[in-house]
């Protein structure tokens, strides 16, 4: 089966698209004939080396596929089952996704909605299931779209694309942040955007622990001050899910947002959510989503094509997501 590859020895870094043997794959319960995967921001900092992603060598990264059992000694699945993985560190520990064929647990495994075709839900990916995660945390926290607008940051990436156009389909006023406004601006508000402003808004380090109220709630993908200066512009009883560290991994901000107005900064973790909440996600996706958005936020490549949009997506070059025939 063809491979991506990543490899180091002696510190020596490598990446090939190889051929390699069904015999290579890890142990697990489950074959899997992967039909695509996706290049996420985690892997491009993996197959780019960018950053200790990667945890055991040699490594197949991607961290979400989406084809087709076709051996299994679980009982919940059946040869012929289309399924969806997000998570559960596979691309890290775990060979992953831009293969031909993957090795699993089963319980790692999600069904796909039988309202997405097998590209759907991999255009769909471990992106669209986190923008759904958050969209969950907002809900949780009573954050309607009377409560007023929702702030998305990165709103031009995978995430941020797809929590925009849910977030509008919901009827929320959504404002897209994002470092691409001049060349994105026509695309984010064609997936519901009604303001969007400029990631140096944000971005920048602020010794305020408090600013004008500006947003009901958001979702955060950069973290670091881009995290604080959004904590710091949440109104009363708001509510902020942070799901990513395209900044950075810092935050320097303090109590006064959370115990002043009674802001909630809730944690998404997808890579370990359990099944019922994926299982959450992915049903309120096939009733939130709506399917003709995907066209216009997904590219398709094939896989030689991996490590340039790879390098592309960690330099913040990549709109929407992108689907990867691995066979392709």
């Amino acid at each position: 089966m063809r491979a991506l590859l990543l490899n180091k020895v002696d510190d020596e870094f490598s990446v090939e698209i190889t051929d390699v043997s069904e015999d290579q794959l890890p142990e697990a319960d489950t074959l899997v004939a992967v039909e695509y995967s996706t290049i996420n921001y985690k892997d491009g900092l993996a197959i780019t080396d960018s950053s200790p992603i990667v945890r055991s060598w040699p490594m197949v990264p991607g961290v979400d596929f989406a084809g087709t059992v076709l051996s299994s000694e679980s009982e919940n699945f059946g040869v012929g089952d289309r399924v969806v993985l997000n998570g559960w560190d596979v691309g890290e520990k775990h060979w992953g996704g831009l293969a031909e064929r993957a090795r699993v647990d089963a319980g790692w495994l999600t069904s796909i909605p039988e309202e997405f075709s097998t590209y759907q839900a991999a255009a769909i990916g471990t992106a669209g299931y986190t923008a759904m995660l958050c969209v969950l945390a907002l809900e949780d926290h009573g954050i309607t779209p009377d409560s007023g607008s929702i702030l998305v940051t990165g709103a031009a990436g995978g995430v941020g694309s797809v929590a925009v156009a849910v977030l509008s389909r919901l009827g929320y006023e959504v404002i897209a942040s994002s470092g691409r406004v001049e060349e994105e601006g026509e695309y984010l508000t064609s997936l519901g955007a009604s303001e969007l402003i400029h990631r140096s808004e944000l971005a920048e380090p602020s010794s305020r622990p408090l600013a004008k109220a500006r947003w009901a709630g958001a979702i955060d993908v950069a973290g670091s001050h881009t995290l604080a200066n959004v904590l710091a512009a949440t109104a009363p009883r708001g509510c902020v899910a942070a799901c990513g560290l395209a900044q950075g991994m810092d935050l320097e901000t303090s109590v006064a947002p959370l115990i002043l107005r009674g802001v909630t900064l809730a944690g998404i973790d997808s890579v370990h959510e359990v099944a019922e909440r994926r299982d959450q996600a992915w049903k309120r996706l096939a009733t939130d989503l709506d399917v003709n958005m995907l066209d216009a936020i997904t590219t398709e490549v094939g896989l030689d094509a991996v490590p340039q949009v790879a390098a592309d997506i960690v330099s913040g070059k990549v709109r929407g997501r992108v689907v990867v025939d691995v066979a392709g």
